[in-house]
């Protein structure tokens, strides 16, 4: 009686970047269902409702304008400085919501993850993507600020929506970081208001980016978010080109990314033990 060998198939392993695509792509119909619910959960019994996405960019520049355009003299690359701050205003406020969302998403959401299997990534993703309602009704709101000033945007403007990818992107990136430090370090929820507004400081948001010499753009590009809000100013409103400062932010997201998601998939295995 003749016996066939054991024979086994030896396959490499796709790295977790790739895996974690691949199951996002599958579970794309959750992570809709994620995001749907965030939104319904943020405008649900609130008296302002939408409006709040509306008020809050104009009330923010109304306030940078009062204080850094009017009495503290700040440049405004030729641009009225309300339109100026708005037009960064805009993209901010959309990172700024985002990764505060996100950051928290992991211990929010700590009763969904003990009950069922999903991709633990797709709750930081659904926290960063629902913010966007909230970015199209305050670029409605910069539209029609835009044309009360007369400023209608050039060719430029077609590389609004690659910007708005890499705000994204950079959302995605700083979230994964922070959603994993805040479930194993519960402190970590306390410093990210804090580390939020050093970062609206570090970013040109109430001033040009050419206030920085020459020489230290580059390295003023390794905090992504001053090549979107520079580049959203000059695909909207025109002005200097953030040029080499969105190519370091690209890399630097990238980089960044890919680290955040290698460090949450080392821990996203420990996640209900740590809640």
């Amino acid at each position: 009686m003749s016996h066939q060998p054991n024979t086994r198939r030896l396959q490499a392993r796709r790295s977790f970047e790739w895996r974690t695509l691949r199951d996002v792509w599958r579970y794309r119909e959750l992570l809709f269902f994620f995001v749907w619910r965030d939104v319904k959960v943020r405008y649900t019994q609130t008296t302002l409702g939408v409006a709040w996405a509306l008020v809050q960019p104009i009330v923010t520049m109304g306030v940078f304008s009062v204080f850094f355009g009017r009495l503290a003299g700040m440049p405004s690359d030729g641009v009225p400085y309300p339109l100026f701050s708005l037009c960064a205003l805009v993209p901010w406020t959309y990172f700024a919501s985002a990764v505060t969302s996100g950051s928290q998403s992991i211990v929010a959401q700590q009763h969904v993850l003990s009950k069922v299997y999903f991709p633990r990534v797709l709750i930081p993703l659904a926290a960063v993507l629902s913010p966007l309602v909230d970015f199209t009704i305050a670029l409605a709101v910069l539209a029609v600020v835009m044309a009360g000033y007369g400023v209608m945007p050039g060719a430029a403007i077609l590389w609004l929506p690659l910007l708005l990818a890499l705000a994204i992107l950079t959302a995605i990136a700083a979230s994964l970081w922070l959603a994993t430090l805040s479930a194993r370090y519960r402190d970590v929820r306390y410093v990210i208001p804090f580390a939020m507004q050093i970062w609206l400081f570090a970013t040109p948001v109430a001033y040009p980016a050419s206030l920085v010499p020459e020489p230290w753009r580059a390295l003023y590009g390794v905090n992504p978010m001053a090549g979107v809000v520079e580049g959203f100013r000059w695909a909207l409103v025109g002005g200097p080109s953030p040029g080499v400062m969105t190519l370091v932010a690209a890399l630097v997201v990238c980089l960044g990314g890919c680290g955040g998601l290698l460090y949450f998939g080392r821990v996203e295995g420990t996640f209900v033990d740590l809640l």
